[in-house]
């Protein structure tokens, strides 16, 4: 009931904001923000031109999740409101035409707001898609309204050294002391209107790097100071796809500016905020890195979505796929103008993969407010894909021109964008519509149809065939496609193929693949050789040194598995690697020579200790994942750890938080554990004791 509760409330909202729509037209936001950082505090004051149409409205509304407010003034005189849990509600005050509502206010954002610590330091980021940008700045949960936000950003203090990020050009950065307190304020304008979900605000110790896209338009790079040497690896490509995104899209860049920003422990891969995309810090590499994670298909798909989300909008969730599918096709695009056609077409068949097997159990379609984030994003792209193949490529790209300056700035609908399409091609939208959008499934005949016209995806494919074939009656087309100059996913399915063969048998195909120097085969190799010869040791234990951090993992948990008397050895070579952001190699190498029998005695107490820290709230949450995985693996019954268990349960991430309790919960399943837990609750913060209460009381 409770749910249903929540349900009736949601809709009942949506209903008066879809009713005031016709009423009300809210113009241009200039808000005005500070931070009580200690106490995770927003406060601001709030300027709203806005335009009564026709009849004036009994109520006007600004959604505002638990907000506090003062000083409320419509038109220069204060103002007839109340506020309830969800919205300030204006009554009187306002006349038909031209109106200005303004307001102090306060909130201690549950979500969409994240005051994150790094290190010593601070961060403060929003995430306003699926949360609501009004749990932190009073706005509009409606996409269809659509403001000019205009934000400035006041810091004081300590924080003055740090640089505050919003959507918009910065017209200005002012010093200003009173009352004692210095002060730095950050002004951002904005010319065009955009949905309240984006507008965000990211403040940290940012470094910039800046440069100019081919067509004029500023491009801002920011990096936490200390990650300064990954700028190029990080930010790899993102000049090309700018350029050839607007060049293939055929509509300018609509912003006038575009900036990023990675942020720690963010809650997905990126957002598109308007003009300014926050993105996760477990893109930030190094030129190792790089060769295992990149940000390049992150970084084309929220660029995208500048054009496919932000400048048009969805009019609702059942359309969401116009944001996702183009944002997730587009990035596909740039993808292939860089790494070619191969590439694009193996990312399109993998997608077709994972869309097949989902088939099975989601039977909701894309045209459906509560279709899946697979369906959204990548049988969206797939449709597309489907439908520039079939409309042209050239009449795709017109009819897409036409509709991105159609509707710019306004919300759209599937319709729409057909509407579009039938201008300029004879192709039965209606039938891909029903084919694609409407029906459940994935239409892997038609896909696959479309894969095979490219060689490689067709070599591929035939290969795949041949899985339960004899090895000796393919070998010889094994060497064949691993001397050749395919591109290697084909050359990792024959060695995938031949995993279960002994090594005697693949052993010369298997040096072709080690001798190639290609990094993707080598670590193939590294997951597929499980039993070592001694002939073999020293090419095996080469791996080690490749530029991979994922090889380097697998190789040093392998070696020190297979070969435990010589596991000094390897630890002692490998005791300086730190690995990605997550330190997935030193928390690795820590849990191995605390394990390892003999190994340096005198410093296992001290490198337990340290796993500990890593599991603690000093750290983001993929390091701290990584070192609580790795101590529950070591089995020592450890309070501290426990502790950072339950601590895991309350953090503002989903999937850290999901790995909490479900790490408690396996532990409770052995012997001893639930009175470990039991004991610990007085120690434990309230939110702590709740959560971890309620995970006790399941069983």
């Amino acid at each position: 009931m409770k749910f249903l509760c929540i349900f009736l409330i949601s809709s009942l909202a949506f209903a008066q904001q879809a009713r005031q729509l016709q009423y009300v037209d809210f113009k241009t936001a200039n808000a005005s923000l500070s931070f009580d950082v200690p106490q995770k505090k927003v406060m601001g004051t709030v300027a709203y031109e806005f335009e009564v149409l026709k009849k004036k409205p009994d109520t006007i509304y600004i959604d505002a999740k638990n907000i506090r407010f003062s000083n409320v003034k419509i038109n220069g005189k204060t103002a007839k409101w109340t506020a309830s849990a969800n919205a300030l509600k204006l009554y009187k005050g306002y006349r038909r035409g031209k109106n200005k509502v303004e307001f102090r206010y306060e909130a201690t954002p549950k979500q969409t707001m994240y005051f994150v610590k790094d290190g010593a330091d601070d961060q403060i980021w929003t995430q306003g898609q699926g949360k609501y940008t009004s749990h932190w700045l009073p706005s509009f949960d409606d996409v269809n309204e659509k403001v000019v936000f205009n934000i400035s950003v006041s810091l004081y203090g300590e924080y003055t050294s740090y640089t505050a990020l919003s959507n918009g050009i910065l017209k200005n950065i002012e010093d200003s002391v009173s009352d004692f307190r210095v002060g730095k304020h950050f002004y951002y304008k904005m010319d065009k209107p955009m949905s309240s979900y984006l507008v965000m605000v990211a403040i940290g110790k940012f470094r910039k790097w800046k440069m100019d896209s081919a067509g004029n338009t500023p491009l801002e790079f920011y990096l936490r100071h200390q990650d300064s040497a990954k700028w190029a690896p990080t930010y790899r490509y993102s000049y090309e796809m700018f350029n050839f995104l607007e060049e293939e899209i055929g509509v300018q860049y609509p912003w006038g500016i575009y900036r990023q920003v990675p942020v720690l422990d963010f809650l997905y891969a990126g957002m598109e905020n308007t003009t300014s995309t926050i993105f996760s810090q477990d893109f930030v590499v190094d030129k190792t890195g790089f060769n295992d994670r990149t940000y390049t298909n992150v970084n084309a798909h929220e660029l995208a979505h500048q054009w496919f989300g932000d400048l048009i909008t969805a009019q609702s969730g059942r359309h969401h796929w116009l944001h996702e599918g183009f944002a997730t096709y587009y990035a596909l695009l740039a993808e292939q103008e860089l790494f070619g056609e191969d590439h694009f077409y193996y990312e399109l068949y993998q997608m077709a993969e994972r869309l097949q097997q989902a088939a099975k159990t989601d039977t909701i379609p894309v045209l459906n407010e509560k279709a899946s984030s697979l369906s959204f994003y990548q049988k969206g792209a797939w449709a597309l894909h489907v439908l520039r193949e079939g409309v042209g490529h050239d009449a795709f790209r017109t009819a897409v021109k036409a509709y991105l300056e159609k509707y710019a700035y306004k919300t759209v609908t599937t319709e729409d964008f057909f509407a579009e399409t039938n201008k300029v091609s004879g192709y039965d939208t209606e039938a891909f519509r029903r084919r694609w959008l409407e029906k459940p499934g994935f239409e892997i005949e038609e896909a696959l149809g479309l894969l095979k016209k490219n060689d490689f995806m067709g070599q591929y494919l035939e290969l795949g065939n041949l899985q339960e074939k004899p090895f000796a009656e393919k070998k010889e087309l094994f060497k064949n496609i691993l001397e050749s100059k395919e591109f290697y996913p084909v050359k990792e399915e024959v060695l995938f193929q031949m995993a279960e063969v002994p090594f005697e048998e693949k052993a010369g195909l298997v040096r072709i693949a080690m001798e190639s120097g290609n990094l993707k085969l080598r670590q193939a190799v590294a997951r597929t050789v499980t039993t070592i010869p001694p002939q073999f040791f020293e090419e095996y234990r080469s791996l080690m040194d490749d530029d991979s951090y994922i090889t380097k993992e697998i190789v040093l948990n392998v070696l020190c598995s297979k070969f435990p008397d010589r596991q000094a050895h390897f630890l002692d070579a490998s005791d300086t690697w730190v690995g990605f952001n997550d330190k997935n190699l030193r928390i690795l190498w820590l849990a191995l020579a605390c394990s390892a029998k003999d190994y340096r005695p005198a410093q296992k107490e001290a490198y337990y200790a340290e796993l500990q820290d890593y599991a603690s709230d000093k750290y983001e949450s993929g390091v701290r994942t990584n070192a609580l995985a790795n101590l529950m693996y070591l089995g020592k019954p450890d309070t501290v750890m426990m502790k950072n268990l339950v601590n895991a349960t309350t953090h503002h991430k989903w999937q850290f938080a999901k790995f909490g309790r479900e790490s408690i919960r396996k532990l409770l399943k052995k012997k001893g554990y639930r009175l470990y837990f039991q004991e610990l609750l007085p120690q434990l913060t309230d939110a702590e004791q709740r959560k971890l209460e309620a995970i006790l009381a399941e069983s």
